[in-house]
């Protein structure tokens, strides 16, 4: 088989990078997992944090954090983050 057609990395499991995210337990956790959902997916790489945090994009118990995230964008002028909150939160 040509190595054109085949995905080395196919089924390597595993987050593309590390997140740098809290013990689950902690309490800053979700805020730190709405961080993580909202910048992977500035660069393309959703299901790398989606599979890191165990949260899909739109989870509702992250809603608030991606609200203050998203308010926070604003002010600052980051348009890019501000449109992907607003996206996480339809």
């Amino acid at each position: 088989m040509s190595r054109a057609f085949v995905n080395e990395d196919a089924g390597a499991g595993g987050p593309k990078r590390n997140y740098g995210l809290p013990p689950r337990d902690d309490p800053a956790y979700d805020a730190a997992a709405a961080d993580a959902l909202l910048e992977a997916a500035r660069d393309g790489e959703t299901a790398s944090a989606e599979e890191a945090t165990g949260y899909y994009w739109g989870e509702a118990r992250l809603r608030p954090h991606v609200r203050r995230i998203q308010q926070r964008a604003e002010k600052a002028g980051d348009d890019r983050l501000a449109q992907l909150a607003a996206r996480f939160l339809r």
